[in-house]
């Protein structure tokens, strides 16, 4: 977790500004949840795109993550938004009140961590009639992995141009990421539906254009 940790405070130093991949999700994600939840948490919270966006329909919003240095770029942005606490942890040691929210949620963190583990841990945190939202990449594999990759990669490119007015990150992020990548390890499809089907029966498993995919899972209002 410490090299995790060194990758995201470079990242957050190289890139302080402009959006991600992961942001072209959040609509889909949040169209998922009521209109207003009491607690909400949000694991590996980085800049706080989510957080924020959580934080309009929550009373209380948890953000948690390791780098100081995302940590800090997410509070500088948040400066409006007084309901939400941001914690620098380890969601693994970190004590997460159990049944304590109605929406946890994730995004390109679970593949640092081990994966059943912390589902296992997002699970039991998770309120009753609670909604579990997570988004991350998986490993691409067989003949329409590879037919798509070139389709992903124009959206890559217009989106980048939209929100950044660039082809290319700067060499500095692009070099960042790249150093990050070399230790990333992602699950492929088949071990994420595998998984799910054990623990989170019913859930709502959607891949994705851009090298991501989501679980959208609701807890029963009986356990």
């Amino acid at each position: 977790m410490s090299t995790v940790q060194t990758d995201f405070d470079r990242i957050a130093l190289a890139s302080p500004e402009g959006a991600t991949h992961n942001d072209h999700y959040l609509t889909y994600l949040l169209r998922h949840l009521p209109s207003h939840l009491d607690t909400a948490l949000d694991i590996g919270c980085g800049k706080g795109e989510l957080s924020r966006q959580l934080a309009m329909r929550s009373n209380h919003v948890l953000a948690i993550d390791l780098s100081p240095e995302m940590m800090r770029l997410a509070r500088e942005h948040s400066q409006s938004f007084s309901n939400i606490e941001f914690q620098l942890a380890d969601v693994l040691t970190y004590d997460l009140p159990a049944a304590g929210f109605d929406c946890i949620a994730s995004i390109a963190t679970l593949h640092h961590l081990p994966l059943r583990e912390t589902i296992q841990k997002m699970k039991a945190a998770l309120k009753p009639g609670g909604v579990l939202l997570i988004l991350d990449l998986f490993a691409q594999r067989g003949v329409l992995d590879t037919v798509l990759n070139p389709v992903a990669m124009a959206v890559s490119v217009t989106l980048r141009l939209i929100h950044q007015h660039r082809l290319l990150p700067p060499r500095e992020v692009r070099a960042a990421w790249a150093a990050h990548g070399a230790h990333d390890i992602y699950p492929t499809m088949t071990e994420v539906h595998t998984l799910c089907a054990g623990l989170l029966p019913g859930a709502k498993i959607k891949k994705h254009l851009l090298w991501r995919y989501s679980i959208v899972w609701q807890k029963s209002s009986e356990r």
